[in-house]
């Protein structure tokens, strides 16, 4: 049984910094799998922030690149992800995603939001 759970949310100034953490469970790194970070606004649609896979590469939306760091650590079973200067448009549910083949798990998501 795979669980996500989501943590670090919360509110920041315009350029400053959160790190995120998706601690898993049920989860093997002997398997072919991906893990990520989305998120969604009030009223939009979600959106992949960033994605790492079981060899260790890692894709970032065009929006985040370069502010965003995904990251994570097996021997803790912890996915992070590294926000530095956070924008207003950054704000949104973030939400941790694990699938393999065919299935997929959620996290329930936390809170940023970007405000001065």
């Amino acid at each position: 049984q795979v669980h996500l759970v989501e943590s670090g949310g919360r509110v920041v100034q315009p350029g400053g910094s959160l790190r995120l953490s998706c601690a898993h469970s049920g989860t093997t790194i002997f398997e072919i799998y991906f893990m990520g970070w989305y998120r969604q606004a009030p009223g939009n649609q979600r959106e992949h922030v960033a994605i790492i896979g079981s060899r260790g590469s890692t894709t970032y939306a065009d929006s985040v690149k370069g502010r965003f760091t995904i990251s994570r650590d097996n021997a803790n079973n912890i996915m992070y992800l590294q926000m530095n200067n956070l924008k207003p448009e950054d704000t949104a549910v973030y939400y941790c995603r694990y699938w393999s083949g065919r299935n997929e798990y959620w996290g329930q998501g936390t809170q940023v939001t970007v405000s001065s």
